[in-house]
């Protein structure tokens, strides 16, 4: 009963791990870039056509959230992997520090 009770004791990172986990958030982080730059080009090619103020208004305030969302998640993955490089580097530096004392 005391071994199921017990936490499993949660591995540390390494500067390797960071660096990997970096490369793939800055993966998917410029294929959302890529993305959002498609979808905004896709929406200045094709103005919204209606003579209706309020199709108008609903057409732009999707439109804002579409390009808001797809850029929001391009910056969440390029940030997660700007974290991860410094994470690394600060491992990284801690390494030598404790090697040098």
């Amino acid at each position: 009963m005391s071994s199921s009770s017990e936490k499993p004791t949660p591995k540390k990172p390494t500067p390797l791990n960071c660096l990997m986990g970096a490369t793939i958030s800055g993966a998917l982080g410029y294929a959302l870039y890529n993305l959002t730059a498609s979808i905004i080009q896709t929406f200045a090619n094709k103005p919204l056509t209606s003579s209706n103020t309020l199709v108008l208004r609903i057409g732009s305030l999707v439109r804002t959230l579409v390009m808001g969302v797809a850029s929001l998640g391009t910056f969440i993955f390029f940030f997660v992997s700007f974290g991860l490089i410094l994470l690394a580097m600060q491992l990284l530096f801690q390494k030598e520090k404790t090697t040098k004392s």
